[in-house]
């Protein structure tokens, strides 16, 4: 996935860590896995090769097919803002199979030793629990006009997702020019799942502010937006921290 994930699990005070130690290594398997099969880098890996025509979907692993399936969905939802199969160089779920990879992750802190528990691919974050009774995980979205300050902090539902251009240079794609295009200087979305908020935080980032009513409309999910002008824009509940608590 040609990125850093980084794992915080979060115990009570003497537990012995033994599940805990294999709940990670479980975990590191799994974003292993996902790198192995989906890394457009890697000119041996399934998803390499089935860009290059020498397999078909039905013959690469069965994630592959499920991840497809799943970028179809974000792509209806979004209508078409993101689309992996309009990506240079052949289908590419990069946009959608970091969050994924992420949230599978995740899911292998079953643990009741853990009390919370984040993964975080490269910014991008899922989580369960927190780092106390009854109190949530807080992250920050970093200010696009000045990275190494904060914009906001949020109190995470779950997931959240930022895309934008201020890091990576102009890598975002308009499906429908083909251009590199970003309309805002960064656009996050949380939800409960991060595969989806992955995807929907490109296409906000993309459309630009007119796409927030795409996410306003889905359960769940809320949406916000830094412009280059440095206005926001952001849906009813996005979860923002209580500035009080």
């Amino acid at each position: 996935m040609g990125t850093v994930v980084t794992i915080d699990v979060y115990t009570d005070a003497g537990t012995s860590g033994a599940e805990t130690h294999q709940n990670l290594a479980r975990a590191r398997a799994v974003l292993q896995r996902a790198d192995a099969v989906f890394s457009t880098w890697k000119v041996d890996s399934p998803m390499s090769r089935l860009r290059r025509g020498e397999i078909t979907c039905e013959q690469a692993p069965p994630e592959v097919a499920e991840v497809l399936e799943q970028c179809e969905i974000a792509r209806e939802i979004s209508c078409g803002w993101f689309d992996p199969w309009a990506m240079p160089g052949g289908v590419d779920p990069t946009g959608y199979v970091k969050g994924w990879a992420a949230q599978r992750a995740l899911s292998e802190f079953t643990s009741t030793e853990i009390r919370g528990a984040i993964v975080n691919a490269a910014g991008d974050i899922a989580s369960v629990g927190g780092p106390g009774l009854a109190k949530p995980f807080r992250i920050g979205i970093v200010d696009p006009s000045s990275p190494g300050h904060l914009a906001c902090v949020v109190e995470l539902p779950g997931a959240i997702a930022t895309s934008g251009t201020y890091e990576r240079g102009n890598h975002l794609i308009d499906p429908h020019s083909g251009l590199p295009t970003a309309r805002v200087a960064s656009a996050s979305v949380s939800g409960a799942d991060l595969g989806l908020a992955d995807a929907l935080a490109t296409a906000v980032a993309v459309a630009g502010e007119d796409a927030l009513a795409l996410v306003d409309g889905l359960d769940g999910y809320e949406a916000l937006t830094i412009a280059f002008d440095g206005t926001w824009q952001w849906t009813a509940n996005f979860p923002f921290a209580s500035t009080s608590s």
